[in-house]
């Protein structure tokens, strides 16, 4: 039995040669984890994203829930009596314009039914005027007075 003995000369080359054939091997797994990691960091990325998305919208849409919900303000109830005013002008205006309606009986004259149906409407506007004035005290609102 002969102890086979390698030369100086053979042994790097052969041990260079087992270290390049495992880093080659290795570089084809490595470029694949690589691939594969990237795929998945993107696959989080466009989720993360699309649930950002989903919860902007959400949140906006309660903003504007929200918006709708709260209470009118002062400023709120001083614009909606000028427009109303504004809508009471109109309507008096239009009113004056239009003829007279004949009246079922003809001997009670036919502009005392406009003017009576008029001064109901006044009368009217002007209860709405009062009750809104009863309604709103010093703060505000009726349900504020009574907390």
């Amino acid at each position: 039995m002969a102890n086979r003995r390698t030369t100086p000369k053979e042994l790097p080359d052969a041990v260079r040669e087992a270290v390049e054939r495992t880093f080659q091997a290795t570089v084809g797994g490595a470029q694949n984890t690589r691939d594969k990691t990237r795929e998945t960091l993107d696959e989080l990325v466009k989720g993360a994203e699309s649930q950002a998305r989903e919860v902007r919208e959400r949140v906006s849409q309660a903003i504007g829930e929200l918006e709708e919900r709260r209470p009118a303000t002062q400023e709120d109830v001083t614009a909606l009596r000028k427009e109303l005013r504004a809508i009471t002008r109109r309507l008096d205006a239009i009113e004056d314009r239009l003829p007279a309606k004949k009246s079922s009986s003809s001997r009670s004259g036919g502009n005392a039914r406009g003017s009576k149906a008029k001064s109901s409407r006044s009368s009217k506007v002007a209860a709405a005027r009062s009750a809104a004035k009863r309604s709103t005290g010093p703060r505000g609102s009726r349900s504020s007075r009574s907390r």
